[in-house]
């Protein structure tokens, strides 16, 4: 049995496809949120879920919380008398979920389907990947938060075709996603997002504000993950979610045998929330460039997430796009459900037998390179993307680099990862070197990067002077799964051709080229001149823009000698 998993930040939930729809997996309490809390027992027994967060406050040594948003990194939660990493505590949920599930559906889970924000980087996408094994689990796929959300926003009107927004504010991450729904195919156009924004940074708002109220009474004490910080924490959480209806609400905690209160006004809170709210723009913007549309292309602007539930995220929203957003899908369970339905895909079921999704690259994939400068020095550690952020994939790109110095008998590559220029801002995912045959600076060495939905990228290098050829392959953890690299790795083949050598390109440049020979004058030079145009095209590898390119190539041509016939 396969399900589908979102793994939150603030909460987790479980859903399953079958009967040809979606359904959501209650936990041992009958809810279909999970609390992402993990805590340790008097002892030593596990306990996770809503148990966990209930014991926040009162036993914040033994007790975490919110440890998504270190995913990938080496940081460690004390609990007790153990270290746990990230991964660690978030397979501990999951385990919770799988047991949760098992006794829904009455079967063993082995299978699951993740989400991941869109915007989690190589070594975060892996850690997630390493917590579900960890919990028991087969990770068939990693899919993007947004991109599951609108699995479960469109799988409705597949017949239609419109564009939108996903707009997903979640309690650690936000990301933004634009997709397109066209004949049954649910495209992701472009994938923005900021992995450090999201409700916590929120309630760390009214957290300080009550701590500016009762300064003289708090001191410095709390500053830390102690009982006090975690007493204001849920305070603050059961405040935030007040003033989503109500014009004020109550914070109230009592520490040291005495009670304290604080009234934040929605004004108060809107005020200091104004950096927050700016930092969701950016994406926003970037998200609309790298995707080409206009706020006008876009049909709705869909919200996801339970931090969206905010009034202020709401009006923000609102005075970007001029207009309301969609908030008829359920924030908090869209994620879960879009994750059913890729699941149901993953097996093959007959209801979504005609349904096509396809993801992009959510960051630049490149390696790092040294220029020579006007002045004879050189600049190294130098970003060069090869495949760049919001091309959809699968997809195979190659760039051609030369060498830099006579009678090289190397050249090393790093891979990174990111959208800085110089590569030690970005995230350094592989390494590897190609032997050169001695000769005069400028050797052409070809770079080939493939990358799948899976998060396979295979790198393929080739030195055309010597034929010397090195590949390495990189994946999001599917390592000790063979027959699943070996498919990925033979889908990925089919796509190591450019773009010239594709029959239909072929075919136009040839007719392009006979009807240069067979006119003249200013009609010779207009074809030149498309083809010149579609030569362009091929270049940028990109299949929508040669698409476009060959199909006013051949509507040109048309014009001058009439459609071609067989």
């Amino acid at each position: 049995m396969i399900i589908g998993i979102d793994l939150g930040t603030t909460n987790s939930a479980a859903a399953v496809w079958r009967g040809g729809r979606a359904e959501l997996i209650p936990n041992r309490l009958g809810h279909v949120l999970t609390p992402s809390a993990v805590s340790i027992g008097a002892d030593g027994e596990v306990i996770t879920g809503l148990a966990a967060r209930e014991r926040m406050a009162s036993h914040p040594d033994v007790t975490a919380t919110a440890f998504k948003r270190y995913m990938g990194t080496r940081r460690s939660v004390r609990l007790g008398n153990r270290s746990f990493s990230p991964e660690e505590l978030s397979a501990l949920v999951l385990q919770g979920l799988k047991a949760d599930a098992e006794a829904f559906l009455g079967e063993p889970v082995t299978e699951a389907v993740i989400t991941v924000p869109a915007y989690f980087n190589d070594k975060q996408r892996k850690a997630t990947h390493r917590a579900g094994e960890l919990a028991g689990l087969k990770v068939e796929r990693l899919v993007n938060e947004p991109t599951a959300a609108a699995l479960a926003y469109g799988i409705h009107q597949l017949d239609d075709e419109s564009r939108f927004l996903v707009f997903d504010l979640g309690g650690g991450t936000f990301d933004v996603s634009i997709v397109e729904i066209f004949e049954g195919i649910i495209e992701v156009r472009a994938s923005t997002g900021d992995n450090h924004l999201g409700g916590e940074d929120f309630n760390e708002l009214l957290v300080a504000m009550m701590r500016d109220a009762h300064a003289d009474a708090f001191g410095n004490a709390g500053r830390g993950d102690d009982a006090l910080h975690q007493k204001l924490r849920e305070a603050a959480e059961r405040a935030r979610r007040s003033l989503s209806t109500a014009g004020e609400a109550e914070m109230r905690i009592v520490w040291a045998d005495t009670e304290y209160r604080h009234t934040v006004t929605a004004a108060a809170f809107e005020e200091a929330a104004k950096p927050l709210i700016d930092r969701l723009r950016e994406p926003v913007l970037r998200s609309m460039r790298d995707s080409g549309l206009k706020s006008a292309d876009l049909s709705e602007i869909i919200l996801i997430g339970g931090s969206t539930r905010m009034p202020l995220v709401r009006a923000a929203v609102t005075r970007m796009f001029g207009r309301f957003p969609n908030a008829t899908v359920n924030p908090d369970e869209a994620v879960a459900l879009g994750a059913a339905v890729q699941a149901g895909l993953k097996s093959r079921d007959a209801a979504l037998s005609e349904v096509v999704v396809t993801d992009v690259c959510p960051y630049s994939l490149g390696v790092a390179i040294a220029r020579r400068l006007p002045g004879g020095g050189i600049e190294d550690g130098l970003f060069a993307p090869i495949i760049e952020r919001g091309t959809v994939i699968p997809a195979s790109r190659v760039h051609s680099f030369g060498t830099m110095h006579d009678n090289q008998t190397k050249v090393e590559f790093g891979i990174f990862q990111g959208e800085a220029r110089l590569v030690r801002d970005n995230v350094e995912i592989g390494r590897t070197e190609v032997r050169i045959p001695r000769g005069p600076a400028g050797q052409a060495v070809d770079v080939r990067f493939s990358y799948d939905v899976s998060g396979l990228l295979e790198v393929d290098i080739e030195v055309a002077e010597s034929g010397e050829k090195v590949s390495l392959t990189i994946n999001d953890g599917m390592a000790g799964d063979e027959k699943s690299l070996a498919k990925a790795r033979a889908a990925l083949a089919a796509l190591k051709t450019h773009p010239r050598e594709e029959a239909e390109n072929k075919a136009a440049l040839a007719r392009g080229e006979k009807c240069f020979e067979n006119f003249l004058g200013e009609q010779r030079y207009w074809v030149g001149e498309l083809i010149s145009r579609f030569v362009a095209a091929l270049d940028t590898q990109d299949p929508r823009t040669i698409d476009a390119a060959r199909r006013e190539l051949h509507q040109a041509l048309d014009s001058l000698e009439g459609e071609t016939f067989l």
